[in-house]
């Protein structure tokens, strides 16, 4: 197996998982339906992580920061919205976030 067979490999099972994240989340009770916070509201910075580029959002002080977040804890750390897949960092305070299947 070549190297790039395996990138290719992980990225097409990787947008299996968040198309099943995104069907998930749309039958989601309601009780667990996305609160109300704005992406572009939030100061995100450019990083590269393991699996490359990736859109990061530290700590901040605004309502619509502090909504995602709980949302994103409120789905187990992860969740699709939108066409961008979602995760909270380990430190549970770090958001990341890249298009889905990129």
């Amino acid at each position: 197996m070549s190297v790039e067979f395996l990138i290719k490999l992980r990225d097409a099972a990787q947008m299996m998982a968040d198309a099943a994240d995104e069907q998930l989340e749309k039958m989601a009770p309601p009780e667990t339906k996305t609160v109300v916070w704005n992406p572009e509201k939030i100061i995100w910075k450019e990083a590269t992580g393991s699996k490359g580029p990736y859109l990061r959002a530290d700590p901040q002080a605004t309502v619509d920061f502090k909504n995602m977040l709980q949302d994103i804890k409120n789905k187990g750390g992860k969740f699709s919205r939108d066409g961008y897949f979602y995760w909270c960092f380990t430190d549970l305070g770090t958001v990341g976030r890249k298009r889905r299947g990129k």
